[in-house]
């Protein structure tokens, strides 16, 4: 849900006048004025040869100046009779209507009025006698201009400005922020939010409520019917495709947005070195492999029609994107990348692979198409699932084996972003990688992809894979890695 905090929007109130004769210390005129009001109440609000003061609505109140009339008196005595009659009106009909808008008397003797103050509406300006009022726009003085009266200040109409587009405001309404003015539609560009995806204002629930999905890493917000009408999502950083931006279609069913598409890894010839790389880490930590597991990268289709086959085995459906396999199976590998024809990959060249099972692990397989960190991500955990078989470990409960499967992943990943920091959770003499140091500089989207990777791992919410984790990372960070192997072959679960 999101709201619009310490912001108020409302229909402000402005005092639109001409001019007012500075002569407001004539009392006697003014009690002379006020009897004949109170005796005569005929006659109230008509004056010979002129237009009173009008007090029009909540919204303005407007002071215009006396027409011209026959009178010979001076202009100092009809400034003076017109202000006396104003004033007199003012404080008449503010008798009549205790809450309404007018002129009241003061309990200072020096002040003949001050403004009345309404308890919803921002204050009136005090009385300023016409020739002293400087507006709070241009810092110049009004005169006998036009004028706004808002909280307090003066301004000319023309300086009246929106915050946000500095062009005045003249519509009868407008949003407040504290004391900042805003046009309507100003304000609501400012504080409504947009969606990410579509770039309209997201709209409001049935509740009237702005109501927003929001993605747990990225943040990326957007409107939540893009969760049911096939925007397409990346496979590998979750985040929904914008109507300016098109994803990258793999062609078994899986997107990929341009920043993952970067670092991708398209073919089994090209994921090699990233393979032999992770087999180094793993003798870097003394957990050599002593036999040559065959890995391959291979199409959605191809991967699960392989799990399929698999007697054996815990897997993450529908997301798997690895498996270490145990059985002989026949499984059609990438061979050639495919290239980008325009929102597509065409050109795609496989190759079927018989795998014969000489030891314990029959191959690896990935998905293909993966950015660099998420393909060794999937690759460090299989390979753990490797080294377990081919050292013995044997039926092991789904939350032991794919918990310390994901500490596998996830210490490879956290060397990768942050080479310069020591791995806590390995206790060898020799923990660090000899890949270390063939780590070429990342940008800074790949190590924000790692970071995403690294959180997705640490916040998966299934018993085998999240909670695994975390009871496994657990007993690592306070046993150290060796200590935790040793524990699981003895008893099958990890240390407490």
């Amino acid at each position: 849900m999101s709201s619009s905090g310490n912001v108020t929007h409302l229909s402000q109130p402005c005092i639109y006048g001409d001019f007012v004769s500075p002569h407001a210390e004539r009392k006697s005129g003014f009690m002379k004025w006020l009897n004949k009001l109170l005796k005569g109440g005929s006659s109230r609000g008509s004056v010979s040869g002129g237009n009173p003061p009008q007090f029009i609505g909540d919204e303005s109140m407007v002071l215009r100046a006396p027409v011209r009339s026959l009178d010979k008196r001076t202009r100092s005595d009809k400034e003076k009779e017109e202000l006396d009659r104003a004033i007199a009106l003012s404080l008449a009909e503010g008798l009549r209507k205790p809450n309404g808008y007018g002129w009241q008397p003061g309990n200072d003797n020096n002040d003949l009025a001050k403004s009345h103050q309404d308890d919803f509406h921002p204050s009136y300006p005090p009385y300023v006698p016409m020739g002293y009022r400087v507006c709070g726009g241009c810092n110049h003085d009004i005169g006998y201009s036009n004028y706004l009266g808002f909280m307090g200040t003066f301004f000319h109409p023309k300086c009246f400005c929106c915050r946000a587009c500095s062009y005045p405001i003249t519509e009868h309404e407008f949003s407040l922020s504290g004391k900042d003015a805003y046009h309507k539609s100003c304000f609501k560009e400012l504080t409504h939010p947009k969606c990410e995806v579509c770039f309209q204002f997201i709209p409001t629930n049935g509740a009237g409520l702005i109501e927003y999905r929001c993605h747990p890493f990225w943040s990326q917000k957007y409107c939540p019917a893009h969760e049911h009408d096939n925007t397409a999502r990346c496979c590998s950083c979750e985040r929904l495709e914008c109507v300016n931006v098109r994803y990258i279609s793999l062609g078994d069913g899986r997107s990929l947005c341009l920043e993952c598409m970067e670092s991708a890894i398209m073919d089994t010839g090209d994921c090699q070195l990233l393979y032999h790389s992770i087999r180094d880490y793993y003798e870097g930590m003394n957990m050599r492999l002593d036999q040559q597991i065959p890995m391959l990268l291979v199409e959605r289709h191809a991967l699960n029609d392989a799990i399929v086959g698999e007697k054996n085995g815990f897997h993450h459906l529908p997301e798997t994107r690895g498996v270490c396999l145990s059985e002989e199976q026949t499984v059609a590998s990438i061979l050639k990348r495919p290239r980008v024809g325009g929102h597509r990959l065409v050109g795609m060249r496989t190759h079927s692979q018989k795998l014969t099972r000489r030891c314990e692990v029959t191959a690896i397989l990935a998905l293909y198409g993966l950015p660099r960190l998420l393909t060794g991500a999937i690759l460090a955990h299989e390979l753990m699932h490797g080294w377990l078989r081919l050292k013995g470990f044997r039926n092991l409960i789904p939350e032991v084996e794919e918990g310390i499967c994901q500490v596998l992943s996830y210490m490879w990943l956290e060397s990768e972003i942050m080479p310069n920091i020591p791995s806590s959770s390995s206790s060898s003499s020799s923990s660090s990688s000899s890949s270390t140091s063939k780590k070429g500089v990342k940008s800074r989207n790949e190590n924000k992809l790692g970071e995403f990777f690294m959180h997705q791992i640490s916040h998966d919410a299934s018993p085998a894979y999240g909670g695994g984790f975390r009871a496994a990372n657990a007993a690592v960070n306070t046993y150290g890695l060796r200590r935790t192997l040793d524990h699981i072959r003895l008893t099958g679960n990890f240390p407490v």
